[in-house]
């Protein structure tokens, strides 16, 4: 699906609105939302006088999952855009205590997908939310874009491959790697104070760049984000040599779908995450 880039005026001023008036009565210490890039697409910006609203914008070129940045800034009450995926990562980082209700004003903004090159971004096409689950002002009406459901295609296409050719995919991919922790960084999820990658005593893994220590990386990462992830792709778009690291993650998000009865982290602030609970009465697949 190809959509033509246009700015939503609509809802860039309502944005620009919400924030003025937050920052001028001190409600909130700095608004994160979207400003204009040098190459014309958006990026993060951090208005923190009510004149730098108008710096901010909405368009189909708002990529990043801006929640990322609440993890470094607690203590005091920012205010966050957060597009429906973006949001689920605020109800995830809710449920696991790091961040605060009361510290957080979410300017949430209704979404019909956004675009790379002038395509609708796959997370897109099987995104099941165009309203965002959690938010304080709502910025937008509910898009006549209706939410599809995910059958998991570009997951399947992979996995119906043979272990070996699977194993011959991932590692090309890895490869490429450059560990420069670029998916790390902007995951609202990767949050550790010490990450294992970086650690040193123990050391779980070296900072050689070979193939054994890359692949570590990502599958290990992948786990630690299993029933946890929110689909939000800000790794996959961070990534300098452009790894697809969605279909790493979405294959276990199918599984734990599969597993535990269509769980989706973030769709609910009150479900446990099933890897982050044990039950001795719990059947598999019926939680």
């Amino acid at each position: 699906m190809t959509l033509a880039w246009r700015p939503d005026l609509d809802i860039a001023e309502q944005i620009r609105q919400k924030a003025r008036e937050l920052l001028e009565s001190g409600s909130v210490v700095g608004v994160i939302g979207y400003e204009r890039g040098t190459l014309g697409v958006a990026r993060p910006f951090f208005a923190l006088k009510p004149e730098e609203t108008d710096r901010l914008i909405w368009d189909n070129t708002c990529h990043l999952n801006l929640v990322s940045f609440l993890n470094t800034r607690k203590g005091k009450k920012w205010a966050v855009v957060a597009k429906p995926c973006d949001s689920r990562a605020v109800n995830v980082l809710l449920h696991e205590s790091q961040i605060k209700r009361e510290e957080v004003y979410v300017i949430g903004v209704t979404c019909e997908g956004v675009q790379k090159n002038g395509q609708l971004e796959l997370r897109c096409q099987h995104c099941t939310q165009r309203v965002p689950v959690v938010y304080d002002f709502l910025a937008g009406e509910p898009p006549a874009v209706t939410a599809t459901p995910d059958d998991f295609s570009d997951v399947t296409a992979l996995s119906n491959k043979t272990p070996a050719e699977r194993l011959a995919y991932w590692a090309a991919q890895f490869d490429r790697c450059l560990r420069c922790y670029a998916c790390r960084q902007a995951c609202p999820g990767c949050y550790c104070s010490e990450c294992v990658a970086d650690q040193l005593d123990p050391e779980w893994m070296s900072i050689a760049i070979n193939l054994p220590e890359k692949s570590f990386f990502h599958v290990m990462r992948a786990y630690h984000l299993a029933g946890r992830c929110v689909e939000c792709n800000s790794c996959e778009e961070v990534c300098p040599v452009n790894i697809p690291l969605s279909l790493l993650n979405r294959q276990l998000v199918r599984e734990i779908a599969t597993l535990f009865g269509d769980f989706r982290a973030g769709l609910d602030p009150t479900t446990e995450a099933p890897l982050a609970t044990f039950r001795k009465d719990e059947a598999v697949g019926t939680r």
